[in-house]
């Protein structure tokens, strides 16, 4: 007797947090203790009405798990032992990754509660061994106004970062580890268009960046994580059609699961024609609708040598444990 699987497209919006409404950069790892996968997450407080951007600052990261494969999202609260100094700081963009028996993340940090878009930021190292209370190891010497790290392992086996570095214009710049711990600068990697959020991933016989042009997002193809060549379509550029997924796609995160791909992304939904037009500048207070965020997840496919998203497709969407998926991470 064949048994037919039956399709089960994610919710969408796959998530929102519950507290701040201002879920943003999301990245997903497999909670190991317990056997569940975890969404980490800027949590950005777009329900405060405060001075400028100053919601977009003085942040927590938020978590939620889930217990059916991505069906449904709990959340979870905060992470623990991120602050290192005193008062209260910003933390955005974390960059999660498990290595021989630890959990390594990667967080922008900038002190204090600024009220515009303004450094000095950096990058903070942290381990754990269950994904919610850290200990905070170093800030990396990766220059000043260093944000959204990815870490993802080169051929030979040592570690490379890439990352958003303001040096005159925002580009990927990269840097290498043995360990983790420490690193070494490697210089700029991606300078054709201002952008942020790069995230690496291996797919379908090579290796991806997909960064944040606020444009869609931009996809690069290597083969062998040194040599990058753009592809000509952004993904992610056009409005879909799926509930609180009617904006463009903002700083993704990608996770592999054997021949399957899902890129998961933030939307500020109702930022549409009419936002586009009234003008809004830094130093104003946007509207509560214009400031919250939705997660959405939508599927990878390979063609023609292309990376296409056509988040308006259904898709079967279950995150299996790493056992049963071959390339997840």
């Amino acid at each position: 007797m064949t048994t037919t699987k039956t399709m089960r497209p994610p919710k969408a919006p796959m998530f929102r947090d519950p507290i701040h409404d201002g879920a943003a950069d999301p990245t997903v790892i497999w909670n190991r203790q317990e056997q569940c996968w975890w969404l980490i997450y800027t949590n950005r407080r777009a329900n405060v009405d405060a001075q400028a951007v100053s919601w977009c600052h003085g942040l927590d990261i938020g978590l939620a798990s889930t217990p059916d494969e991505g069906r449904t999202w709990i959340y979870r609260g905060i992470m623990q032992g991120v602050e290192f100094e005193k008062g209260r700081n910003t933390f955005w963009a974390p960059e999660v990754i498990w290595h021989e028996g630890k959990y390594h993340m990667y967080l922008t940090y900038i002190r204090g509660v600024p009220s515009a878009f303004i450094g000095p930021s950096y990058i903070a190292h942290y381990t754990s061994d269950n994904l919610f209370d850290w200990t905070y190891q170093s800030i990396l010497d990766l220059g000043v106004n260093s944000i959204d790290a990815c870490v993802h392992r080169l051929p030979g086996g040592k570690w490379r970062m890439w990352y958003r570095f303001d040096s005159g214009g925002a580009h990927t710049y990269a840097a290498d580890s043995d360990d983790l711990y420490n690193w070494t600068r490697v210089g700029p990697v991606i300078t054709d268009c201002h952008h942020e959020g790069p995230n690496v991933f291996h797919f379908q016989g090579s290796y991806w960046m997909v960064t944040d042009p606020w444009d869609g997002l931009g996809v690069y193809r290597s083969d062998d994580l040194e040599t990058w060549t753009r592809q000509a379509n952004n993904i992610l550029r056009d409005r879909g059609t799926r509930h609180e997924d009617g904006a463009k796609g903002g700083h993704p995160k990608v996770l592999v699961q054997g021949d399957e791909a899902f890129i998961f992304y933030f939307t500020h939904p109702e930022r549409d024609e009419e936002y586009a037009g009234i003008g809004y500048t830094l130093e104003d207070m946007e509207p509560y609708k214009y400031r919250r965020t939705s997660i959405q997840v939508a599927k990878l496919t390979v063609e023609n040598g292309e990376l296409v998203c056509r988040r308006n497709e259904p898709f079967d969407f279950r995150l299996l444990p790493p056992e049963e998926a071959s390339g997840a991470s």
